[in-house]
């Protein structure tokens, strides 16, 4: 399957006109804009609470064998 041509995008453009209207389509995108911020934010926020947990084992870990060389 193969990416829609230009004449194809103009029918599925000329078909989300006649569902949405021209008024709900800006309120559309600005909903999916505002989706995809909210997705990132998420994203980055685990990604955060990922590192952090791995930085938190990489100290103990580090404690740990500092504790061991010195017995």
């Amino acid at each position: 399957m193969s990416m829609p041509g230009g004449f194809e995008m103009v029918i599925i453009v000329l078909v989300i006109l006649l569902l949405f209207g021209a008024k709900r389509i800006p309120e559309l995108a600005r909903g999916i804009g505002q989706g995809i911020n909210e997705f990132r934010k998420a994203s980055d926020d685990i990604k955060k609470e990922i590192d952090k947990g791995k930085n938190d084992i990489d100290e103990a870990t580090k404690v740990k064998e500092k504790e061991t060389t010195e017995k």
